[in-house]
């Protein structure tokens, strides 16, 4: 590298301090979830031996969050996004301590855990918009590839990292401290933001981009983000190739389980579930070292392609060799087509309607992956299992290239789940809105110099920002 190179490298380094503050806070915070998400979980399974109430703590989680997430979009655009971000840490923080407090007086029941979890994943629907329409504020739109990869390597860590460390600590120092230790994650998470600036989005003088003839209200507000979406095709065909991506990848995270144990035993599915998790961690390194495609539609559509083809591996032979290879495979794609698309996003909506868009994106994925998760069971044990056992309907045909008998069902599932979400993407690379969806113009214009209140200095095209 040059000399002249070396400072300007720095340079760029040093715009991404805000980025990175918050970064780390979002990373610590996410593992103390996945930490606390955990030992809940094992704490009433111990508890109350009931699958259907341990169950309930993910219905607690994932319900309050599909229910507010199109108001959190719009209050997300009208609000600071910093305070919003540092306060939703303050009160899942205080949501923990509360949980603690009570397991330490022996007060500890089941609805406090349903609505200590409730709350946490209340303040996640504004949080999660929040962070993502941050983004584009925070980088420039060459570094938006880098950086999505970045917080794609984040969720990986709090993935992997957080039931690992979860399994250790609830031995060695209990319920009580792994409450604890996830209380002062959002504490560091909070802290990491006080330090931070977030530019306020400017709204330009004149009509609303997504609302030309004006109109106020809250729903209104909300509905704005849909409208913007579903006038521009290349951005609607985004979010159909996401839903259905999520709802394929919902049924096949149920029935992977049962797959891998109808010829494996417990250890070797860990063993299949840790590698998946590498694939994952890998994957966000590298989008983050590489920066990935110089057209993002290419990692959207292309890896979707080769996640389909990853998932419909599975389903071939009762292989651990093969399941393990194509599940890392699958989980090395989903950083890169999520750091893509999130980078289109950013680049191509506007910052004023961010919040909206990515709470549409949220609400789609909450309500399409559990209805995938509700599907799994019924279509593995009614539908494709019969059809491949040792008499079924398939047994004399494809029976003779794949197999027969217990969990061959399901891997004709996989193969068929797989092929479909190959075909969505080539049929979405089909559809040139779709296709040419980078051409739509530039809505980010990366960071900007910033007032002492954190608001974005107007910059060449007027405007101010908005109001708390």
């Amino acid at each position: 590298m040059s000399a002249a190179a070396k400072p300007a490298k720095l340079a760029q380094l040093a715009g991404l301090r805000n980025f990175l503050l918050i970064w780390f806070g979002q990373l610590v915070s996410g593992v103390g979830s996945r930490l606390s998400a955990f030992a809940l979980g094992i704490w009433v399974l111990q508890s109350t031996g009931s699958t259907t109430r341990f169950a309930l703590i993910f219905v607690a989680m994932a319900v309050p969050a599909l229910l507010v997430s199109p108001l959190a979009g719009a209050l997300v655009d009208r609000w600071d996004r910093r305070r919003v971000m540092l306060g939703c840490e303050l009160l899942s923080a205080a949501s923990m301590l509360t949980l603690a407090a009570l397991l330490a007086f022996d007060r500890l029941a089941l609805w406090h855990i349903y609505a200590g979890v409730g709350l946490s994943s209340l303040a996640n629907a504004f949080l999660a918009p929040a962070y993502s329409a941050s983004i584009p504020l925070l980088a420039t739109r060459e570094q938006l590839s880098r950086v999505n990869g970045l917080v794609q390597t984040g969720a990986a860590v709090a993935q992997v990292a957080g039931p690992l460390l979860a399994g250790v600590l609830v031995s060695s120092i209990s319920l009580y401290g792994v409450l604890l230790v996830d209380a002062a994650s959002f504490l560091t998470g909070a802290a990491a933001l006080a330090l931070a600036r977030v530019p306020r989005p400017p709204r330009a003088e004149g009509p609303d981009p997504a609302d030309p003839a004006g109109g106020g209200g809250l729903w209104r507000e909300a509905g704005e983000g849909w409208r913007y979406v579903r006038s521009r095709g290349g951005l609607l065909g985004l979010l159909s190739v996401f839903g259905v991506n999520n709802f394929l990848f919902g049924i096949a995270s149920i029935a992977i389980t049962p797959l891998v144990l109808s010829f494996a035993d417990p250890a070797m599915l860990g063993l299949q579930m840790g590698l998946g998790g590498a694939g994952l961690l890998l994957g966000g390194l590298a989008m983050t070292a590489s920066g990935g495609p110089t057209r993002r539609i290419h990692g959207v559509l292309g890896c979707s392609l080769l996640a389909g083809l990853a998932l419909a591996l599975h389903g071939l032979a009762p292989s651990m060799l093969l399941v393990t290879a194509a599940g890392f495979a699958l989980f090395a794609m989903l950083p890169v087509i999520g750091a893509c698309n999130d980078s289109l996003w950013q680049s191509k909506v506007p910052a004023a309607l961010q919040g909206r868009c990515f709470a549409i994106q949220r609400v789609l994925s909450e309500s399409a992956m559990p209805v995938g998760y509700v599907l799994a069971g019924p279509l593995a044990e009614r539908l494709f299992e019969p059809l491949l056992a040792r008499d079924g309907a398939l047994a004399d045909s494809l029976g003779r290239w794949i197999g027969t008998g217990a969990g061959r069902g399901i891997g004709l599932m996989f193969i068929t789940l797989g092929l479909l979400m190959a075909a969505v993407a080539l049929a979405a690379w089909c559809v040139p809105a779709v296709r040419h969806v980078e051409q739509l113009p530039d809505a980010c214009d990366g960071p900007a110099a910033t007032t002492e209140r954190g608001q974005m200095a107007p910059a060449g095209h007027g405007g101010h920002a908005g109001a708390a």
